[in-house]
């Protein structure tokens, strides 16, 4: 396993079988499940307060509008590039304050979708995730020659979510969210088979706080694109 730069951890080499028992990988993964739920708690409770409050409706189209947008990405952009030189306290900060930031611009989706559809679709994407990240904690298959073919859709949609910006195509948009959501399936059992690959025994308690930070941030990203997209397949909008 090494360090490269760019505070992102690889594994060479790694084995992927199932560890026997191992209580360390054991805790180690269930600090990442509680740093990511943590972070989407946090998320959902942003969102609801920012527009039962009326903060999202009062920033909506402005200047801080478009920050609050840009914001996490640059946050995450933080994490991933200067994680290594931060202190485990600054990168929790980071990442709580990255969520709740999140939870500011997701927030319309309450004034979008209706409460019964965000709740259906939320257990839908959570029982989702639960089998997939289980599937890539258990799985003795390397899913690692599937990440590169992952990655090259998440680009693709990317670019054709861009073009779609322009074009305004609702036949595109669909075929957009399903491939979507099929890459995003994927990418949360690779990615847990990743996180897990992390895991070093005896790693000092700051870099393994860190690497757990990173891993659920990782999660992190996967349920709430896989939510979005869900909402726009499966949600109903309100009259």
């Amino acid at each position: 396993m090494a360090y490269e730069p760019g505070n992102r951890w690889t594994t060479r080499g790694a084995s992927f079988a199932p560890a026997e028992i191992d209580v360390g990988l054991r805790q180690f993964m269930l600090r990442v499940y509680n740093y990511m739920a943590g972070g989407l708690a946090l998320t959902g409770v942003v969102a609801y307060g920012a527009v039962t409050t009326g903060l999202y409706q009062a920033i909506y189209g402005s200047i801080l509008f478009w920050i609050v947008l840009l914001a996490p990405l640059g946050l995450v952009m933080l994490l991933g590039f200067r994680i290594q030189s931060m202190s485990l306290g600054a990168a929790q900060m980071t990442f709580w304050g990255y969520a709740a930031l999140m939870g500011l611009s997701l927030a319309g989706i309450f004034l979008v979708y209706t409460g019964a559809s965000i709740a259906r679709v939320f257990f839908i994407t959570a029982a989702t995730f639960a089998a997939m990240s289980l599937y890539g904690y258990t799985t003795r298959t390397d899913l690692s020659r599937f990440g590169s073919f992952l990655f090259m859709g998440l680009i693709g949609v990317i670019i054709a979510s861009l073009v779609n910006m322009f074009v305004q195509s609702s036949a595109l948009q669909f075929a957009l969210s399903i491939a979507g959501v099929i890459v995003f399936v994927g990418l949360t059992a690779w990615d847990t088979q990743m996180i897990k690959a992390m895991y070093v025994e005896g790693d000092a308690e700051t870099i393994a706080g860190k690497k757990a930070i990173m891993g659920a941030l990782k999660l992190y990203l996967d349920f709430i694109n896989l939510f979005v997209l869900l909402m726009q397949l499966l949600g109903n909008r309100r009259d």
